[in-house]
């Protein structure tokens, strides 16, 4: 064969392998751990991809990611993780605790930037939250008053509220910890909390059915990805008990639901794009501080208030931050 000929087949054999596979030879990698789908974290993808270029990375040009999906199916993410350690990617996005919590089983040395939703000091995944300590830092969107500015909305919008019920994923790390901040803030208020579980499209169904026959006076969203993901059902089982409901994201509001508190999730994956940059740069991923929420987004939904047939209170009306007409 011609050196000519012989350089062409090389160009189109390098051509033809996976785009991971050119990438690890040519540009770094990122691992993107993801607990939902494809379609499911797109607009986290998103966000984290700007940030990314905010530190000057671009996809495709001098960055390139492995994406992982495990579709709502956390016991593949031990697996998932353990494969990105062995393409030697530079970096893992873990989307979500059950991602991280996997991810930081499956290597100690391979920096991992989290979004998670529950506390990683006790969730093991860091030392100390200002200087982590190990080889995992990243966004936590949970805080302390959450639970108990969420309940008192509930009073807002129900000021004769005696029970809420309360609908958690229980396959999910961070469902503990948002239980026992509800729980305080419900006892505080002198609120009687129900709690409802379901982690499949089916066991939502039963659990409005429980819900249904409890006659609570309102109702309360968990933060888990899952949740979040079934929002369209939610809401709509929601809305045909005509059940005052606060959820946990915009995202919620934006699809129909009545009134979200929460942190801005596409930011924290901006956020966790610029955390990654720098740590691609060079910085220490182990004196990198973990980043906490410091404001909050109240969003109203009136259409979906008209439809409830709810007044939003003047009060709640002017400390939002956005008002869906």
């Amino acid at each position: 064969m011609r050196r000519r000929d012989l350089l062409k087949f090389v160009g189109a054999s390098l051509a033809a392998l996976p785009a991971a596979a050119r990438a690890q030879h040519d540009l770094p990698v990122i691992g993107f751990l993801g607990t939902l789908s494809e379609a499911q974290a797109a607009a986290q993808v998103n966000a984290f991809r700007r940030g990314l270029n905010e530190t000057g990375f671009t996809e495709g040009q001098n960055i390139a990611i492995e994406y992982r999906w495990a579709e709502g199916q956390f016991q593949r993410l031990p697996a998932m993780a353990a494969e990105l350690v062995r393409l030697h990617v530079s970096l893992i996005l873990a989307q979500a605790p059950p991602a991280a919590l996997s991810a930081k089983a499956a290597t100690t040395s391979i920096p991992i930037v989290f979004v998670v939703g529950l506390d990683p000091v006790g969730a093991g995944l860091v030392a100390d939250l200002n200087h982590p300590g190990g080889n995992a830092t990243g966004m936590t969107l949970i805080s302390d008053a959450l639970g108990e500015k969420r309940l008192e909305m509930v009073r807002d919008l129900a000021p004769k509220a005696s029970v809420v019920a309360m609908l958690v994923n229980p396959i999910s790390p961070d469902t503990v910890v948002e239980i026992r901040s509800v729980q305080k803030a419900s006892q505080t208020l002198g609120l009687q909390l129900v709690m409802f579980n379901a982690s499949s499209p089916n066991e939502i169904e039963a659990a409005f059915d429980g819900i249904a026959e409890r006659k609570p006076d309102a109702l309360l969203v968990g933060t888990d990805p899952f949740l979040l993901n079934q929002r369209a059902q939610i809401i709509a089982r929601a809305g045909h008990l005509a059940l005052p409901t606060i959820y946990p994201f915009r995202e919620f509001t934006a699809a129909g639901g009545l009134v979200s508190y929460g942190t801005n999730i596409a930011n924290s994956y901006r956020q966790a794009g610029i955390y990654s940059g720098r740590i691609l740069k060079g910085a220490n991923v182990a004196e990198l501080p973990v980043m906490q929420p410091t404001t909050f987004e109240l969003v109203i939904n009136l259409k979906a208030a008209s439809a409830l047939h709810i007044d939003i209170p003047p009060a709640l009306h002017a400390r939002s931050n956005e008002v869906i007409e």
